[in-house]
């Protein structure tokens, strides 16, 4: 037994966690490591638990770095090299210095250490060893591959390629080589983060690059101010854009193969006060391909939704909800699930964000007069079965998707509006007669997307008083009732979450709804006559989903916070 577990003993005995019979039980039984692995081993004490101790001996903080935000300004404080090298994390500042999470409270010489380095007071926190790995993977994972790709050999074989690189290869010079490689790597970060977008912003004394996972924004390590204008001509350049427009928004799209998989970006520039702001929307082609048990739906509400796609031959199907809400997904699971040799289906979209095999889709181009009405009233010409239009934005648009989902033709289509009955409220007020809505539309449904916990890391516990008042459980059903959360990982990067599930309202139109239309009355009524008729509200639907521990309370009431039902 070595000195450290000597002392770590005694100080486990000082303060009660274990006795000395124990300590003396497992000397004289013998087994592999030390006794201190063994009391853990033997779940008489946790990893944590010992730390704790070794903490409160040396008067130090014990700190949990899950869901713990820290600010870019901290960790730019301690390059990654360093704090990779000394297994350590800036958690925050001080005027005199910083403070440093570290896994070892006996390991002093590495405080030491940082202060000669850094030339400055460091003062150390105790955390997990996982925490600190996970969160050195969180925050620095993007700086240490900007270096090593920046510094590499030219040559080197990078595994993603683009349309624009094979364009281009005979104009990369060597200066340009570790710009591209950075942009790159910026790509692949991103898309191994299960990144929806990249957002690159030039600040007035810094570039942000952050990414959005599952709904949220993360910053990440970002690269210094002065490669800005290069990152920023490098990924102009392969999106097709203008190099020297700055002045006005451009749109363009990048076409990647990395790793036998096709990965899209969509990309959009705008003139903003310190350069231009440039938004990448991945979409990965492999990710559309679900069915409806993908999306989230609950089996009773999944064999409500396809029972009534499978019999409408014809009619208007709607999905609603903000930007960002999983609508264009649905619509193409919806697709996916009615796609077969019998059928023609045709879509018109701004832009195509996915190539589905065996459909026909057409790509809105305003500037030259392709708008989406003058596109449909093309492609009902070519006999279609089944038509998705990707969003109804105007008067025109409706009434053709109307008059076709009256002429034998099933519609599918968005629409942005905070719930279901809203949408019907909503083709009125753009000008459709109250008898067309009434006799096209079939079923409108309002969805969100909600976090789900992590399948590593989660684990039950007892509703608070505020969850259970919420859920509306009685006190003494509480200690029956298990919730869930996600104590954080590195799986999750210790957010507790990883992927999304959605939740749904569907509202049927029946022919009381029918009557309701044509009378004209306001959304609130034919909400409160569904919810009578045992429509379930956005809210309800995620409580359930709460129950069955695939997201948290705190998640479902952040998407539904203008939901009072």
């Amino acid at each position: 037994m070595t000195t450290n577990d000597n002392y770590v003993l005694e100080v486990l005995i000082q303060q009660g966690l274990v006795s000395q019979a124990q300590v003396d039980e497992l000397n004289n039984a013998g087994g592999e490591g030390s006794v201190v692995d063994r009391l853990v081993r033997a779940e008489t004490l946790g990893r944590n638990d010992i730390l704790r101790a070794l903490a409160h001996q040396f008067g130090m903080e014990f700190v949990s770095l899950v869901g713990e935000k820290i600010s870019p300004e901290v960790i730019n404080s301690v390059s990654a090299d360093i704090a990779r090298r000394y297994r350590i994390v800036p958690v925050y500042k001080r005027e005199s210095g910083i403070v440093v999470a570290i896994g070892d409270p006996l390991d002093m010489e590495t405080l030491d250490s940082l202060r000669h380095i850094l030339k400055c007071d460091v003062q150390g926190v105790v955390a997990s060893p996982d925490e600190i790995k996970g969160a050195l993977e969180h925050y620095y994972a993007v700086e240490a591959d900007m270096n090593t790709l920046i510094n590499a050999d030219a040559e080197a074989d990078l595994a993603l390629r683009t349309t624009a690189d094979v364009a281009e290869e005979s104009d990369v010079t060597e200066s340009d080589a570790p710009i591209i490689r950075l942009v790159t790597l910026i790509i692949l970060e991103a898309h191994r983060n299960r990144a929806s977008d990249i957002h690159l912003e030039p600040m007035e004394r810094r570039f942000r690059v952050r990414y959005r996972i599952d709904g949220v924004l993360h910053e990440v390590e970002s690269p210094p101010k002065r490669l800005q204008a290069p990152i920023l001509s490098r990924v102009k350049l392969m999106a097709g854009m203008k190099l020297a427009e700055k002045r006005l928004p451009q749109d363009g799209r990048i076409d990647v193969a990395y790793k036998g998989r096709q990965i899209d970006l969509r990309v959009s520039s705008i003139p903003s006060n310190h350069g231009e702001s440039i938004v990448m929307r991945i979409l990965d082609k492999q990710s559309v391909m679900l069915g409806l048990p993908e999306l989230g739906f609950f089996s009773d509400d999944q064999q409500e939704f396809e029972k009534t796609i499978q019999t409408s031959s014809d009619g208007i199907i709607l999905v609603t909800g903000p930007t960002g809400s999983g609508k264009t997904t649905t619509l193409y699971a919806c697709l996916n699930h009615m796609n077969r040799p019998d059928r023609k289906i045709i879509t018109v979209e701004d832009p195509v964000e996915y190539q589905l095999s065996g459909i026909n889709q057409v790509h809105v181009r305003e500037d030259i007069g392709m708008t989406f009405a003058a596109a449909l009233r093309s492609i009902l010409r070519q006999a279609p079965n089944i038509v998705m239009i990707g969003e109804v934005r105007d008067a025109e648009t409706a009434m053709i998707a109307t008059e076709a989902s009256l002429t034998g033709h099933l519609v599918f289509s968005t629409l942005h509006t905070n719930d279901a009955p809203s949408a019907i409220t909503r083709l009125l007020d753009i000008g459709i007669k109250p008898f067309l809505v009434a006799s096209s539309v079939k079923v409108t449904m309002a969805q969100r997307l909600v976090r789900c916990i992590c399948g590593k890391c989660r684990e039950p516990h007892p509703p608070s008083d505020a969850e259970r008042e919420i859920m509306s459980i009685a006190r003494q059903d509480a200690e029956q009732v298990k919730l869930f959360k996600g104590r954080g990982c590195n799986e999750c990067a210790l957010t507790g979450y990883r992927g999304r599930k959605g939740i749904f309202e569907i509202f049927k139109v029946t022919e009381e709804i029918q009557k309701m239309i044509f009378e004209k009355v306001p959304a609130s009524e034919l909400r409160a006559h569904a919810r009578q008729a045992g429509m379930r509200s956005l809210r309800e639907d995620g409580l359930r989903k709460v129950l069955a521990g695939i997201t948290t309370l705190d998640e479902v009431m952040r998407m539904t916070m203008g939901d009072e039902n």
